[in-house]
């Protein structure tokens, strides 16, 4: 007869001894402490227990930068970031109509009395083709050359003290020369700086503009040199600084700059071409029946992300090609598989991009591309991660993707989105761990791009949020700077200019 062992059972079967399921009778077992913070299937940690910044705060320094939970190791800086972005104060300027089609956020020198003083400006753009300045300050700054534009807080309504914790931004325009009506719509704005080798010129401060174009002429590519010091007491206007670089005989949706800011690729109606700033000159590196909705190059500023009308995302080498390259541009057969459950309509959609995209010519990295289930709304690279990118589409799917395992599909996916035919841009946070899009319901909804969660959702105004814009770092060599550089982000719309901020 085997030999009794606690907390053992003998098999004489199989001749060997099993541990026994759940406590032995009779014998006492020390009760396990919970951990610190526990999580629910498929819900945030912070999310689920209601965790406060304190309690988080409180467990780094219990638990160090990773906090253990039943489901694993997380990242303290993470879930900080998401309890941030989950808690975002928001403000309303009174802009309405002006910052609809296009926003960015740029350096520019100013002569004051004290001298020459670094600040931030707002470059905005309209549908009607309005293009507009206003210069960025604290609220409560004495500002000396326009009226001042305050704003009222719209989310939430019951802040109480904690809007104290925030360096709110205050705006000023209408100065002189502040606002320039364009031909047509203002399509892009694009930060342009582009790197001199000399130390005491080290970069010039540039921005790049395209307008839509009409049924009486095709969209132009601008210039806007901020390089100069602005001298807000003039009455000459700023954009006498504005010079056309080239015009097109088609519509020009979107542009992007290289990191050197010495060349940019233009998406139209009939494909991609790539312009030389400085000197004008234009060649095509991408023919195709659809338009091209949304551009992006990477950091190396050799190859180019196309997102087209028919829901197709194409890899282009940019590379500077001879002269007349575009007349004999390699054409490519792009197989697309639908799916068997795909209605007859849906088939016949398909169908019809697979025949566009048969018609493509350029010199595509790739033999095969991606293919979202509608239109492209707009491509996001990640500098952090240059090999990934965020794309959405008009149905409101938004993915992200590995440039290097594109036949394997999305990486995450984020959920939630309302879209059907509307162009709208995503933002994307300094830090990479936040994407932003507004939907056609006027919600605004924001995810963490690593697990795909959605961290906020809100709606808190009256029309579509459709364009945004994450301020970024540093400022121009050598100039002494007294700038506000806020801790957040900028969101445009019909309803207004909105600024969604956290404590720092």
């Amino acid at each position: 007869m085997p030999k009794e062992l606690p907390g053992f059972y003998y098999d004489s079967e199989k001749n060997r001894y099993f541990p026994l399921k759940g406590p032995i009778p009779g014998s006492s077992r020390k009760r396990k402490s919970p951990p610190l913070f526990s999580a629910a299937k498929g819900k945030s940690i912070y999310k689920c227990m209601k965790i406060k910044s304190s309690k988080l705060l409180q467990a780094r320094e219990l638990c160090g930068q990773l906090i253990t939970t039943r489901k694993g190791k997380f990242s303290f800086q993470m879930e900080y970031q998401k309890r941030q972005a989950s808690q975002p104060m928001i403000w309303k300027y009174n802009t309405k109509g002006m910052v609809d089609n296009a926003l960015e956020q740029m350096s520019a020198r100013l002569d004051r009395l004290e001298g020459t003083v670094e600040t931030d400006i707002l470059l905005t753009g309209n549908v009607n083709g309005q293009l507009c300045i206003f210069e960025v300050g604290k609220v409560g700054e004495e500002f000396n050359h326009g009226p001042k534009l305050l704003p009222d807080r719209v989310w939430p309504s019951n802040a109480g003290d904690s809007a104290g914790c925030i360096e709110l931004p205050g705006l000023e325009w209408r100065y002189p020369g502040a606002i320039q009506n364009m031909p047509s719509t203002i399509s892009c704005i694009k930060m342009c700086q582009k790197h001199h080798q000399s130390v005491e010129t080290a970069s010039s401060n540039r921005a790049l503009i395209t307008t839509l174009g009409s049924e009486r002429s095709g969209g132009t590519v601008y210039i806007l040199n901020l390089s100069e010091q602005l001298d807000l007491n003039s009455h000459l206007p700023i954009f006498w600084r504005l010079s056309e670089i080239t015009s097109f005989d088609h519509t020009v949706w979107t542009a992007d700059c290289n990191l050197d800011g010495n060349r940019a690729v233009i998406g139209t109606n009939t494909g991609a071409a790539l312009v030389n700033i400085d000197t004008g000159m234009t060649s095509w590196i991408c023919r195709c029946k659809s338009d091209v909705f949304s551009v992006q190059l990477d950091q190396s500023g050799n190859t180019m992300l196309c997102g087209l009308r028919n829901g197709a995302i194409l890899s282009i080498d940019a590379r500077q090609r001879p002269e007349n390259f575009s007349s004999r541009l390699p054409r490519h057969q792009i197989p697309y598989r639908t799916h068997e459950t795909s209605s007859g309509r849906a088939k016949k959609f398909h169908q019809e991009r697979f025949e566009m995209s048969m018609q493509l010519k350029g010199n595509m990295c790739r033999s095969d591309a991606i293919f979202m289930p509608s239109s492209i709304s707009c491509i996001a690279s990640l500098t952090l991660y240059d090999q990934y990118f965020l794309a959405s589409s008009m149905d409101g799917s938004i993915n992200l993707y590995d440039n290097r395992l594109t036949q394997r599909g999305a990486v995450q996916s984020y959920e939630g989105n309302v879209n059907s035919h509307t162009r709208i841009q995503l933002g994307v946070d300094p830090s990479e761990s936040i994407v932003m899009s507004g939907g056609e319901d006027c919600y605004l909804r924001l995810w963490s791009i690593k697990s795909g969660e959605m961290l906020f959702r809100n709606k808190f105004m009256n029309a579509i949020p459709s364009v945004v814009c994450w301020p970024r770092t540093g400022g121009i060599h050598g100039v002494h700077s007294v700038q506000n550089r806020t801790r957040g982000a900028w969101l445009g719309s019909q309803d207004g200019l909105f600024h969604i901020g956290w404590p720092v």
